[in-house]
């Protein structure tokens, strides 16, 4: 059974379950440009509507493949995508860059590589401390009266900016990291997005793969894997942080679900609202997360969790 929820301050409904589609051009090791369309092109079949990309993954890479795959299905899908991270010729990192005319010139080329008119839901994928937030929401909000954007969004921002920021134009979602090993936002953040009617939508709630158990060492991760830069994934960290695993294994086992399942439930359970995109190329993955809607954790579930799981992950998140 789906689970949907409106896109604040709009009349978009998502499902609760959406597709974050990163892996499927650079960061994850190897990938395949047909599975990741046969990917796309299933997970509209099974009724995911909300799809996540930015101008930075595969720097225009991975616009650009939703924008092959969903052409003749616009109508069924929600796209949002990012902008503020630059890249080089050669995907090279350059910096932030949040002046308003820089806004302008990113969304042309995402309009561009995703082949459509509007973009459902433009973020800024990290704020340019060069410019205040106030000037970089100013400078979407002009994309809104030009109709080129339809919602406006904010990814990893504090309570305060996201206040400031929606005081400038309505915020339609808070894209920010959530799961069971980065529960930062809870408090605050989703205090305000409560107040403020704003959505808050969960990126890598399976904590990059890590809480589905499929990570045990760094030997299961190709070389060319993003993750190994992250102090979260150092052989020493991976192995304090499989505590988090045996927790979730122990429900697993008692419900006769996946790990990711429980994982993809729990998130859902904080609150009514939150929307969560979990990523992958495969389709046998793309069912699976969408049966967490079929997993009940019950408060006793839940306090066992809370009790159970250790109450510092071993690494930073970046």
């Amino acid at each position: 059974m789906i689970q949907t929820t409106t896109l604040g301050h709009s009349t978009l409904y998502l499902n609760r379950i959406g597709l974050g589609c990163m892996g499927m051009s650079e960061f994850y090791g190897a990938f395949n440009e047909e599975e990741s369309i046969n990917t796309l092109h299933k997970a509209i079949d099974l009724g995911i509507n909300f799809f996540d990309t930015a101008d930075m993954y595969g720097w225009g890479a991975n616009e650009r493949l939703l924008g092959n795959a969903f052409k003749g299905r616009r109508d069924n899908v929600i796209i949002a995508t990012k902008f503020a991270v630059m890249r080089g010729p050669n995907g090279e990192f350059l910096g932030l860059n949040g002046k308003p005319e820089y806004i302008r010139q990113a969304c042309e080329q995402s309009l561009q590589n995703l082949g459509v008119d509007t973009i459902d839901l433009y973020y800024m994928h990290r704020q340019d401390p060069k410019v205040e937030i106030e000037e970089i929401v100013g400078g979407m909000s002009e994309l809104v009266k030009e109709g080129k954007v339809k919602y406006l969004g904010l990814s990893e921002v504090n309570a305060e900016t996201l206040r400031r920021a929606h005081a400038v134009h309505p915020i339609s979602a808070l894209q920010s990291e959530y799961s069971l090993w980065s529960r930062e936002p809870e408090g605050e953040i989703f205090d305000v997005c409560k107040e403020l009617g704003i959505t808050f939508v969960a990126y890598s709630p399976l904590g990059r793969g890590f809480l589905t158990g499929a990570i045990k060492s760094r030997a299961d991760l190709e070389t060319s894997d993003w993750r190994l830069t992250l102090p979260r994934f150092t052989e020493e960290a991976i192995q304090e942080n499989l505590k988090f695993v045996e927790v979730i294994e122990q429900i697993a086992q008692e419900k006769q679900v996946t790990k990711a399942q429980v994982a993809l439930a729990w998130v859902l359970s904080q609150n009514d609202e939150i929307v969560t995109i979990p990523g992958t190329r495969k389709i046998h993955r793309l069912e699976e997360n969408l049966g967490a809607f079929n997993v009940e954790l019950t408060p006793a579930d839940l306090a066992m969790i809370q009790s159970s799981m250790p109450t510092e992950t071993v690494g930073t998140r970046y």
